[in-house]
């Protein structure tokens, strides 16, 4: 439900922002405001997990994010779709870290990764999924089904945990790190204020906004070196491989999550692709994914993750890039499909070995705690890149605009440009400017999410050669 939920919005963003009659900030905050509190409260979501119960967490998390996938099927208004999309957030920090430590609690170490990759091909063909499924329920009958689809997938994920999952927990024991969330939470919902209004021009909010995220950010790191039960214990970076394999995540979900937020918006609006079109366009990517991630775990069980996540990522970098080639006149099979294909290619063979590594360089008393780490790593990457490649598609669409149109876009007009969607009034032959200026603030955001991908397929290189040395 998370993953699919994290995916299928995207292509419904176009079609959402027309009904609601939501500005370019509050469709980017739809995203944003999920991702935010994913990022930060699956920390101690895994910890708490560990603490009181994993089981018991992933039940809570389950019940809070169905009733607010119902709440948001009901929204009528931009405000209360993002405040209910932060609650549900918050339910998905529970949700995730909990699946996968009850499931690492489980396995022993030499089936783990066969385990592990079940879970992330489960994952990742649901995430992949999202956006088929996403446009086919938009286009045949609302936006709103995208979140009432997860009531049946509740139902049967509540009935089959109270009867067939047992508890496990690490039996540590102390107070919840709240200072910790708090800080961490502040930080990174400052620093994505401050990127976004600097989308909008507005220098003197997107400053204060980022240096006080960053002040957020220092106090999130004082308060976890004093802290008794720290959310996040930085013992655990002790461990090589723990460490760059964090930073490998970071990178690389960067360059995915913030790829494919604008993907819909190239289809849609650009190239004037249907949603279920534009959700179809990633199917190749499903199939290999699904195909592939669990013998890419069996992989890693045999040879090591260092290889598979240097080839993956590399991969994954040349999918990006011919996302690149994407433009108004672009095909499906010259230009959609290569690169549906090779990034499929990629994610198939970093998937299961990065969530082994992750696992494996960890104590079994930290594995929820590991888990949320890893998970709010990549959930930050894809919140800050969001932003960040926002910036990149902006600056280079406004100076790519014809000079007699670059006067509709100075101040907060700029947002409309993260979009490509043109305002009212327009004529065709100036919403064809301004959708061919897009695709190229499209391309370069997509050369930037390349180049994310081929810094994490190096940083790779660095992970233990030994496949039993992971610390």
């Amino acid at each position: 439900m998370a993953l699919i939920d994290s995916s299928a919005v995207n292509v419904s963003l176009p079609i959402i922002q027309a009904r609601l009659h939501a500005t370019a900030a509050e469709i980017q905050w739809i995203v944003e405001g999920y991702a935010l509190f994913l990022s930060a409260l699956i920390l101690i979501g895994g910890a708490l997990g560990d603490r009181y119960g994993r089981r018991l967490l992933f039940l809570i998390g389950t019940w809070l994010f169905t009733g607010t996938s119902v709440a948001c099927a009901l929204a009528n208004d931009p405000a209360f779709l993002v405040g209910m999309r932060c609650i549900q957030g918050i339910g998905a920090a529970s949700m995730i870290p909990g699946s996968l430590a009850l499931i690492t609690a489980t396995f022993e170490e030499r089936t783990r990764g066969r385990a592990i990759g079940i879970w992330s091909a489960a994952s990742a063909v649901t995430m992949a999924a999202g956006p088929v499924l996403g446009g086919w329920l938009t286009q045949t009958l609302t936006w709103r089904a995208i979140f009432l689809i997860n009531v049946p997938f509740a139902a049967a994920a509540l009935t089959l945990t109270y009867l067939c999952v047992p508890e496990s927990r690490a039996g540590s024991h102390g107070k919840p790190d709240v200072a910790g969330s708090a800080c961490i939470t502040v930080a990174l919902g400052l620093i994505t204020l401050g990127l976004i209004e600097v989308q909008a021009g507005e220098k003197i909010v997107s400053s204060i906004a980022l240096c006080a995220g960053v002040l957020a950010a220092l106090a999130f790191v004082t308060v976890e070196r004093r802290a008794d039960s720290p959310v996040v214990p930085l013992r655990l970076f002790a461990s090589r491989a723990f460490t760059i394999a964090n930073l490998y995540t970071l990178l690389l979900y960067a360059g995915l999550g913030g790829a494919l937020f604008f993907v819909p918006f190239e289809l849609i609006n650009a190239m004037h692709y249907t949603p279920t079109a534009a959700g179809a366009a990633l199917l190749p990517t499903i199939g290999l994914i699904g195909a592939f991630s669990p013998l890419s775990g069996l992989l890693a069980d045999r040879i090591g993750a260092r290889m598979p996540m240097v080839v993956g990522a590399a991969v994954a970098a040349i999918g990006f890039a011919l996302y690149g080639r994407l433009g108004v006149d672009a095909t499906y099979l010259t230009s959609v499909l290569p690169a549906a294909l090779v990034l499929g290619i990629g994610a198939a063979l970093f998937v299961s070995p990065l969530t082994t590594a992750v696992m494996n360089a960890t104590d079994p008393d930290d594995l929820g705690a590991a888990s949320g780490i890893n998970n709010s790593v990549s959930r930050t990457g894809g919140l800050i890149a969001i932003a960040l490649l926002g910036i990149v598609v902006v600056i280079v669409a406004q100076h790519a605009l014809p000079p007699a149109l670059q006067a509709s876009f100075m101040g907060t007009a700029r947002q409309a440009l993260l979009t490509g969607a043109p305002p009212a009034g327009f004529a065709p032959s100036q919403s064809l400017a301004l959708h061919e200026a897009y695709t190229l603030g499209f391309r370069a955001a997509m050369f930037s999410a390349a180049a994310l991908a081929a810094g994490a397929s190096v940083i790779a290189f660095f992970l233990p050669r030994d496949k039993n040395t992971m610390t």
